[in-house]
């Protein structure tokens, strides 16, 4: 067997992204160079021959994954896997987070105008985001941060893919100091949005990561509603 082919092997049985030290524990003779030049020529050969599917850079890894053309005929079938689902509260709180990481739940909710501590606990049990740290505040509050599982996600090679701060609202771009907020009174909770799929939300990002990313960060501009959010389905 070639390098290419043990490659392709290894990438067509995973269920997930491997990167090249991974994929190297299937022969001995497979180092860095080899897979990415086997990825490449993989690329190649199934963009020539008009395949369905292709290899994608994921997080700090490779996966097999079917083009994003094909989308809207593998939703006709229940077999195949599909992305959960998010509501609009979710997508929103998820950007702050991607874009100001590592931040408080406080400063979530001066930015938002609501409560956030149901939906921090969803996007936790989806393992989207997690806690990254604690900061220096009164009580240390717990500082969350986005996980492999998002870039896997939301399909980016690393948060570098997401728009430049200039690109983005002014409050992505200014931080109001932590001790500033300490004290302030606890935001009302926020009524849930409408479910948006994944698929909605970056419908673009199998071409462009950088046009998914967008769309996640416009999702802040929906008016908040004065009530919890609670946990989605």
């Amino acid at each position: 067997m070639n390098p290419t082919q043990i490659v392709e092997a290894v990438l067509f049985a995973s269920e997930a992204p491997l990167n090249a030290e991974e994929i190297a524990r299937a022969d001995e003779a497979l180092d860095e160079d080899l897979i990415e030049e086997a990825v490449q020529e993989l690329n190649a050969t199934y963009s020539e021959s008009e395949r369905a599917f292709e290899i994608r850079e994921l997080g700090e890894g490779y996966q097999l994954l079917t083009r994003a053309d094909f989308a809207p005929y593998l939703e006709r079938f229940d077999t195949i896997p599909r992305l959960s689902r998010l509501s609009g509260p979710a997508l929103e709180t998820l950007a702050i987070i991607a874009y100001r990481q590592p931040i408080g739940r406080i400063e979530m909710e001066y930015i938002r105008g609501v409560g956030s501590s149901g939906v921090i606990h969803t996007l936790q049990d989806r393992g989207l985001i997690d806690v990254m740290a604690r900061g220096e505040g009164l009580g240390r509050p717990l500082l969350y941060g986005t996980t492999q599982r998002f870039l896997e996600h939301f399909g980016f090679r690393s948060l570098d893919d997401l728009p430049r701060p200039e690109e983005l609202p002014v409050i992505l771009r200014e931080r109001t100091p932590l001790e500033d907020l300490e004290g302030s009174k606890p935001m009302e909770a926020e009524a849930d949005g409408p479910d948006l799929g994944v698929d909605d939300v970056l419908s673009n990002a199998a071409d462009d990561p950088g046009n998914g990313a967008k769309d996640l960060a416009d999702s802040m501009g929906a008016p908040a509603h004065g009530a919890e959010d609670p946990a989605d389905d």
